[in-house]
């Protein structure tokens, strides 16, 4: 379990993760969602270390984020942040590698191998292992960065923004890897979403969050509905079920709530 107590990081006087006390059970996947600058991406930051809080402790199944060495945490928590710098000269193939570091230390073993294997099977980059990093598109890149930390096989996973760059088939299809993931090895993936729709139909849970501070988390079912999204993005928003689906709409300024027309309409957050 990841447990978070009074974490706080400011910048200035400006509070960006304002005490956020909460716990991110072990196992399925967790959305984060809410307007920019609500501190997705701190929180993220904070719970990994790549940020250090002004207050409060992040542990790990008891392991504290801030004292326990590197290569430990590095074994137990995996990370992609929105933006990575690699160098463009790097295969596909030795990228994905780079998640195995932190258990063979640069000495890839049998193993080891396997690992990479699988991450490359598993984002359909088999095809493409072989190509440098700026041969490729955009989405080829998240895949591969993606499948950099699948390889790392932590059991706590936090992504920040996967989805960028992607089409819709290989955003769909990244959530699904996700999700299955969480769910079919036990792994807790954590997920800093811009797709309300998308977090309601993969998550197990959505933590909503608005001006540094958490205002709502829970079970996706829960937590999905009107009240809850429009308290936290300051527009009216309306959650239905469509074929078995969640799809939110909103009110544009000047017409009803609900929508135009009352149609349903897909939506973002930003």
């Amino acid at each position: 379990m990841i447990e978070i107590d009074g974490l706080t990081k400011s910048y200035g006087r400006r509070i960006v993760v304002d005490g956020i006390t909460l716990a991110i059970p072990r196992g399925g996947l967790t959305g984060i969602i809410g307007p920019n600058g609500a501190g997705k991406s701190t929180l993220l930051g904070l719970a990994s270390r790549l940020l250090a809080a002004d207050r409060g402790t992040v542990t790990v199944d008891g392991l504290d984020v801030a004292r326990a060495s590197g290569d430990l945490l590095a074994r137990r928590l995996s990370v992609l942040k929105q933006e990575n710098r690699v160098a463009a000269r790097l295969t596909v193939r030795d990228l994905v590698a780079f998640g195995r570091y932190p258990h063979s230390r640069g000495r890839l073993s049998p193993g080891d191998r396997a690992h990479v294997e699988k991450a490359l099977d598993f984002l359909d980059l088999q095809s493409i292992s072989g190509s440098f990093l700026d041969e490729l598109s955009g989405g080829q890149r998240q895949r591969a960065y993606v499948a950099m930390v699948l390889s790392q096989d932590t059991d706590y996973m936090l992504f920040d923004e996967p989805l960028n760059s992607l089409d819709i088939r290989h955003a769909v299809s990244m959530m699904h890897l996700l999700r299955n993931a969480s769910r079919s090895f036990g792994k807790a993936v954590v997920v800093v979403l811009h797709d309300i729709n998308i977090a309601a139909n993969f998550a197990d849970r959505i933590i909503g969050m608005k001006d540094g501070r958490v205002v709502f988390h829970g079970d996706t079912a829960d937590v999905m509905t009107g009240a809850h999204l429009s308290s936290i993005y300051d527009i009216p928003i309306r959650v239905h079920r469509l074929e078995g689906q969640y799809v939110t709409t909103y009110a544009l300024p000047g017409e009803p709530e609900g929508g135009a027309g009352g149609e349903p309409v897909l939506v973002a957050d930003d």
